[in-house]
Protein backbone atom coordinates (compact mmCIF):
# COMPACT_ATOMS: atom_id res chain seq x y z
CA UNK A 1 0.00 0.00 0.00
CA UNK A 2 1.40 3.39 -0.97
CA UNK A 3 1.98 6.15 1.56
CA UNK A 4 -0.50 8.32 -0.26
CA UNK A 5 -3.19 5.67 0.01
CA UNK A 6 -2.47 5.15 3.71
CA UNK A 7 -2.73 8.90 4.29
CA UNK A 8 -6.07 9.01 2.52
CA UNK A 9 -7.38 6.04 4.54
CA UNK A 10 -6.26 7.68 7.79
CA UNK A 11 -7.93 10.91 6.79
CA UNK A 12 -11.07 9.02 5.88
CA UNK A 13 -11.04 7.20 9.25
CA UNK A 14 -10.68 10.51 11.07
CA UNK A 15 -13.61 11.91 9.16
CA UNK A 16 -15.70 8.89 10.06
CA UNK A 17 -14.80 9.30 13.74
CA UNK A 18 -15.78 12.99 13.66
CA UNK A 19 -19.08 12.09 11.99
CA UNK A 20 -19.77 9.46 14.67
CA UNK A 21 -19.07 11.95 17.47
CA UNK A 22 -21.35 14.53 15.87
CA UNK A 23 -24.09 11.92 15.48
CA UNK A 24 -23.74 10.86 19.14
CA UNK A 25 -23.90 14.48 20.30
CA UNK A 26 -27.01 15.11 18.20
CA UNK A 27 -28.67 11.99 19.63
CA UNK A 28 -27.86 13.10 23.17
CA UNK A 29 -29.29 16.55 22.53
CA UNK A 30 -32.47 15.09 21.04
CA UNK A 31 -32.91 12.36 23.68
CA UNK A 32 -36.00 12.67 25.90
CA UNK A 33 -35.29 14.57 29.10
CA UNK A 34 -36.56 13.38 32.49
CA UNK A 35 -37.87 16.85 33.36
CA UNK A 36 -40.35 18.75 31.24
CA UNK A 37 -41.31 22.32 30.59
CA UNK A 38 -39.12 25.44 30.60
CA UNK A 39 -36.19 23.91 32.49
CA UNK A 40 -38.39 23.44 35.56
CA UNK A 41 -39.65 20.46 37.52
CA UNK A 42 -43.30 21.02 38.42
CA UNK A 43 -43.95 19.42 41.79
CA UNK A 44 -47.41 18.89 43.28
CA UNK A 45 -47.55 19.05 47.07
CA UNK A 46 -50.59 19.53 49.33
CA UNK A 47 -51.48 22.97 50.67
CA UNK A 48 -51.66 21.66 54.25
CA UNK A 49 -48.79 20.55 56.50
CA UNK A 50 -47.70 17.02 57.38
CA UNK A 51 -44.64 17.32 59.60
CA UNK A 52 -41.93 16.15 59.27
CA UNK A 53 -42.66 15.47 55.59
CA UNK A 54 -43.64 18.97 54.44
CA UNK A 55 -44.83 22.27 55.96
CA UNK A 56 -48.00 24.16 55.13
CA UNK A 57 -47.95 26.30 51.99
CA UNK A 58 -45.90 29.43 52.64
CA UNK A 59 -44.40 28.09 55.89
CA UNK A 60 -40.86 27.33 54.76
CA UNK A 61 -39.13 24.52 52.92
CA UNK A 62 -38.09 22.06 55.62
CA UNK A 63 -39.11 18.41 55.65
CA UNK A 64 -38.37 14.97 54.25
CA UNK A 65 -40.39 15.55 51.08
CA UNK A 66 -39.02 19.05 50.52
CA UNK A 67 -35.48 17.65 50.69
CA UNK A 68 -36.37 14.90 48.22
CA UNK A 69 -37.96 17.34 45.79
CA UNK A 70 -35.06 19.77 45.82
CA UNK A 71 -32.49 16.96 45.62
CA UNK A 72 -34.10 15.41 42.54
CA UNK A 73 -34.41 18.80 40.82
CA UNK A 74 -30.76 19.61 41.57
CA UNK A 75 -29.56 16.33 40.06
CA UNK A 76 -31.66 17.02 36.96
CA UNK A 77 -30.20 20.51 36.73
CA UNK A 78 -33.60 22.21 36.78
CA UNK A 79 -35.53 24.48 39.12
CA UNK A 80 -38.19 22.99 41.41
CA UNK A 81 -41.52 24.78 41.04
CA UNK A 82 -44.04 23.81 43.73
CA UNK A 83 -47.77 23.73 43.13
CA UNK A 84 -49.46 23.77 46.55
CA UNK A 85 -53.04 23.97 45.30
CA UNK A 86 -54.05 20.37 46.11
CA UNK A 87 -56.32 20.15 49.15
CA UNK A 88 -56.33 16.33 49.22
CA UNK A 89 -53.81 13.59 48.42
CA UNK A 90 -55.98 12.51 45.50
CA UNK A 91 -55.77 16.10 44.30
CA UNK A 92 -52.05 15.60 43.64
CA UNK A 93 -52.81 12.47 41.63
CA UNK A 94 -55.27 14.40 39.47
CA UNK A 95 -52.58 17.02 38.77
CA UNK A 96 -50.30 14.27 37.45
CA UNK A 97 -53.06 12.76 35.34
CA UNK A 98 -53.88 16.12 33.75
CA UNK A 99 -50.23 16.99 33.07
CA UNK A 100 -50.29 19.98 35.42
CA UNK A 101 -47.42 18.48 37.44
CA UNK A 102 -44.41 16.31 36.62
CA UNK A 103 -44.10 14.79 40.08
CA UNK A 104 -46.15 14.54 43.27
CA UNK A 105 -44.21 14.47 46.54
CA UNK A 106 -46.28 14.75 49.67
CA UNK A 107 -46.52 11.59 51.82
CA UNK A 108 -48.33 9.96 48.92
CA UNK A 109 -49.45 6.38 49.59
CA UNK A 110 -49.27 3.79 46.85
CA UNK A 111 -52.61 2.20 45.97
CA UNK A 112 -53.61 -0.07 43.13
CA UNK A 113 -56.33 2.36 42.13
CA UNK A 114 -53.88 5.25 41.79
CA UNK A 115 -51.37 2.96 40.07
CA UNK A 116 -53.83 2.56 37.19
CA UNK A 117 -53.44 6.26 36.36
CA UNK A 118 -49.93 7.36 37.39
CA UNK A 119 -46.41 6.02 37.75
CA UNK A 120 -44.83 5.44 41.15
CA UNK A 121 -41.26 5.40 42.38
CA UNK A 122 -40.18 2.66 44.73
CA UNK A 123 -41.12 3.43 48.36
CA UNK A 124 -38.94 5.76 50.44
CA UNK A 125 -40.98 5.20 53.62
CA UNK A 126 -42.90 2.19 54.87
CA UNK A 127 -45.49 2.58 57.63
CA UNK A 128 -48.07 0.29 59.15
CA UNK A 129 -51.76 0.99 58.93
CA UNK A 130 -53.39 1.84 62.23
CA UNK A 131 -56.57 2.67 64.11
CA UNK A 132 -57.39 5.30 66.70
CA UNK A 133 -60.27 4.04 68.85
CA UNK A 134 -62.47 5.86 71.33
CA UNK A 135 -61.89 3.91 74.56
CA UNK A 136 -65.49 3.89 75.80
CA UNK A 137 -66.88 2.92 72.41
CA UNK A 138 -64.25 0.21 71.99
CA UNK A 139 -65.09 -1.27 75.40
CA UNK A 140 -68.78 -1.38 74.46
CA UNK A 141 -68.02 -3.08 71.14
CA UNK A 142 -65.55 -5.67 72.44
CA UNK A 143 -67.44 -6.49 75.65
CA UNK A 144 -64.29 -7.69 77.33
CA UNK A 145 -62.86 -9.57 74.35
CA UNK A 146 -59.41 -8.65 73.00
CA UNK A 147 -59.85 -5.97 70.30
CA UNK A 148 -57.82 -8.07 67.88
CA UNK A 149 -60.60 -10.67 67.83
CA UNK A 150 -63.29 -8.29 66.64
CA UNK A 151 -61.35 -5.66 64.73
CA UNK A 152 -61.65 -7.14 61.20
CA UNK A 153 -65.38 -7.77 61.63
CA UNK A 154 -65.85 -4.24 62.91
CA UNK A 155 -69.26 -2.89 61.94
CA UNK A 156 -69.30 0.48 63.74
CA UNK A 157 -68.50 4.01 62.56
CA UNK A 158 -65.05 4.33 60.98
CA UNK A 159 -63.62 7.78 60.23
CA UNK A 160 -61.32 8.46 57.26
CA UNK A 161 -59.97 11.54 55.52
CA UNK A 162 -61.71 12.25 52.22
CA UNK A 163 -59.33 11.93 49.28
CA UNK A 164 -56.80 9.83 51.23
CA UNK A 165 -55.57 6.30 50.54
CA UNK A 166 -57.41 5.14 53.67
CA UNK A 167 -60.71 6.23 52.18
CA UNK A 168 -59.89 3.67 49.46
CA UNK A 169 -58.55 0.97 51.78
CA UNK A 170 -61.51 1.15 54.17
CA UNK A 171 -64.07 -0.66 52.02
CA UNK A 172 -61.76 -3.65 51.59
CA UNK A 173 -60.19 -3.82 55.05
CA UNK A 174 -63.42 -3.13 56.95
CA UNK A 175 -66.26 -4.21 54.64
CA UNK A 176 -68.84 -4.18 57.46
CA UNK A 177 -67.99 -0.73 58.82
CA UNK A 178 -69.98 2.44 58.32
CA UNK A 179 -67.46 4.71 56.59
CA UNK A 180 -67.56 8.34 57.70
CA UNK A 181 -65.57 10.76 55.54
CA UNK A 182 -64.07 13.96 56.95
CA UNK A 183 -62.36 16.94 55.32
CA UNK A 184 -59.23 16.68 57.48
CA UNK A 185 -57.44 14.81 60.27
CA UNK A 186 -58.31 17.36 62.95
CA UNK A 187 -62.03 16.85 62.42
CA UNK A 188 -61.53 13.07 62.54
CA UNK A 189 -59.72 13.41 65.88
CA UNK A 190 -62.47 15.67 67.24
CA UNK A 191 -65.02 13.00 66.33
CA UNK A 192 -62.97 10.41 68.24
CA UNK A 193 -62.77 12.69 71.28
CA UNK A 194 -66.53 13.22 71.33
CA UNK A 195 -67.35 9.58 70.62
CA UNK A 196 -69.21 10.51 67.44
CA UNK A 197 -67.26 7.76 65.68
CA UNK A 198 -65.85 4.57 67.14
CA UNK A 199 -62.52 4.40 65.32
CA UNK A 200 -60.37 6.36 62.88
CA UNK A 201 -58.27 4.73 60.16
CA UNK A 202 -54.86 6.12 59.18
CA UNK A 203 -51.17 5.19 59.21
CA UNK A 204 -49.57 4.38 62.55
CA UNK A 205 -47.13 7.31 62.26
CA UNK A 206 -49.87 9.94 62.27
CA UNK A 207 -51.59 8.22 65.18
CA UNK A 208 -48.38 8.01 67.21
CA UNK A 209 -47.56 11.62 66.33
CA UNK A 210 -50.93 12.63 67.72
CA UNK A 211 -50.05 10.99 71.03
CA UNK A 212 -46.72 12.86 71.07
CA UNK A 213 -48.44 16.20 70.47
CA UNK A 214 -51.28 15.59 72.93
CA UNK A 215 -50.58 12.97 75.64
CA UNK A 216 -54.07 13.57 77.05
CA UNK A 217 -55.42 11.66 74.04
CA UNK A 218 -54.39 8.43 75.79
CA UNK A 219 -57.21 9.05 78.31
CA UNK A 220 -59.97 9.04 75.67
CA UNK A 221 -58.40 7.04 72.86
CA UNK A 222 -56.32 3.96 72.18
CA UNK A 223 -54.05 3.29 69.22
CA UNK A 224 -54.05 -0.07 67.45
CA UNK A 225 -51.39 -1.00 64.88
CA UNK A 226 -52.35 -3.37 62.07
CA UNK A 227 -49.01 -5.14 61.78
CA UNK A 228 -50.07 -7.13 58.71
CA UNK A 229 -51.12 -4.02 56.77
CA UNK A 230 -48.52 -1.63 55.35
CA UNK A 231 -48.76 1.86 53.93
CA UNK A 232 -45.95 2.46 51.44
CA UNK A 233 -45.04 6.09 50.69
CA UNK A 234 -43.59 6.92 47.28
CA UNK A 235 -43.18 9.66 44.68
CA UNK A 236 -45.84 9.94 41.99
CA UNK A 237 -44.85 10.69 38.38
CA UNK A 238 -47.04 11.75 35.47
CA UNK A 239 -48.00 8.69 33.41
CA UNK A 240 -46.41 9.83 30.14
CA UNK A 241 -42.88 10.24 31.54
CA UNK A 242 -41.37 6.82 32.35
CA UNK A 243 -37.90 8.33 31.92
CA UNK A 244 -38.50 10.63 34.88
CA UNK A 245 -39.92 7.74 36.93
CA UNK A 246 -36.78 5.70 36.23
CA UNK A 247 -34.57 8.65 37.16
CA UNK A 248 -36.39 9.10 40.47
CA UNK A 249 -35.79 5.42 41.30
CA UNK A 250 -32.13 5.88 40.39
CA UNK A 251 -31.92 8.93 42.66
CA UNK A 252 -33.45 6.98 45.56
CA UNK A 253 -30.98 4.14 44.98
CA UNK A 254 -27.80 6.15 44.50
CA UNK A 255 -28.26 9.46 46.30
CA UNK A 256 -30.40 8.10 49.14
CA UNK A 257 -28.65 4.75 49.50
CA UNK A 258 -31.90 2.76 49.07
CA UNK A 259 -33.03 4.06 52.46
CA UNK A 260 -36.63 3.21 53.41
CA UNK A 261 -37.75 5.15 56.47
CA UNK A 262 -39.90 3.45 59.10
CA UNK A 263 -42.30 4.86 61.69
CA UNK A 264 -39.77 4.98 64.53
CA UNK A 265 -37.23 6.89 62.42
CA UNK A 266 -39.84 9.40 61.28
CA UNK A 267 -41.17 9.87 64.83
CA UNK A 268 -37.60 10.50 66.03
CA UNK A 269 -37.16 13.16 63.37
CA UNK A 270 -40.50 14.69 64.29
CA UNK A 271 -39.55 14.86 67.99
CA UNK A 272 -36.24 16.49 67.11
CA UNK A 273 -37.97 19.06 64.91
CA UNK A 274 -40.58 19.89 67.54
CA UNK A 275 -37.83 20.70 70.04
CA UNK A 276 -36.03 23.03 67.64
Amino acid sequence: MSLTRRTLLAAGGGGLLIAQVRSANAQAENAPKPATGNNALRIAMPAFASDPFFPADGSGDKGIDMELARGIAAELGVEPVFDRSAVTFDGMVKQLMSGQADMAIGKLSRTLQRGRSILYSRPYAMLHQGLLANRLNLARITQGKPPEQIIRDFSGDLGVIEGSSFATYAATTFPNAQIRRFAGWNTVVDAIRSGTIDMAYRDDFEIKKLMVDDPSMTVVARSITLTDKVDTIAIGVRPDNPHLAAFVDLYLDLARGQQVLNTDEIIARYRQGSKA
